[in-house]
């Protein structure tokens, strides 16, 4: 007989969808932006949207960041469930996992936040994707500057159509407003590390 995590329960998983849709709402009023407006620069549906604020949708990491993107803040921000670390330090097993609110299932990307909170200027992320991972449906344009390195694996990363094919070793900097994705078109997973400088929020 199995059991559930804590985490992973129906209701759990429901009171975090609550939470994001909170927070997505709260943010984009606070921007002053109407859901026509976060649905124009994110690309969602506005029913996606409404879906998501009310707590009745369960957004991938990718629609997450869309509209943190669209919100622009950091996706981490979405996450802030628990007391922010009063260490500088995070260790492996305190990551937080920001690949939305889904158990992770075999064969799913694996986003987790390195940095102890999302009140600094940089996210860090450990990001693991596996053979076939494409983002080139949603294609990302944002404020601010991006810094990634191959940890092992390969990538390819494409800027406004140029593909950049990086592995171990290779790093990457670039302009988050250049339209980019990314996809592992290899036979191995691939491990880097993202890190992201948003504009002021």
């Amino acid at each position: 007989m199995t059991t559930e995590s804590p985490a992973h329960t129906p209701a759990a998983t429901s009171a975090l969808l609550t939470t994001v849709g909170n927070k997505v709402r709260s943010m984009r009023k606070e921007k002053g932006m109407t859901l026509a407006q976060l649905s124009e620069v994110t690309g969602l549906s506005q029913a996606s949207v409404s879906q998501i604020e009310r707590g009745l949708a369960n957004p991938s990491f990718t629609t997450l960041a869309q509209l943190a993107h669209g919100l622009d803040i950091p996706v981490g921000k979405f996450f802030i469930g628990q007391p922010d670390s009063k260490s500088p330090v995070v260790r492996k097993h305190e990551r937080r996992n920001l690949i939305g609110v889904t158990k992770k299932s075999m064969g799913e990307a694996v986003y987790e936040l390195l940095t102890p909170d999302q009140n600094g200027a940089l996210e860090a992320q450990w990001i693991e994707t596996p053979p076939g991972h494409d983002t080139s449906a949603t294609p990302f344009r944002h404020s601010g500057e991006e810094f990634g390195i191959i940890l092992a694996g390969r990538k390819d990363i494409y800027l406004d159509g140029e593909c950049h094919s990086l592995e171990a070793g290779d790093s990457i900097t670039f302009s988050s407003d250049i339209p980019h994705w990314y996809k592992n078109s290899y036979e191995e997973v691939c491990v880097a590390i993202w890190v992201n400088a948003p504009h002021a929020w």
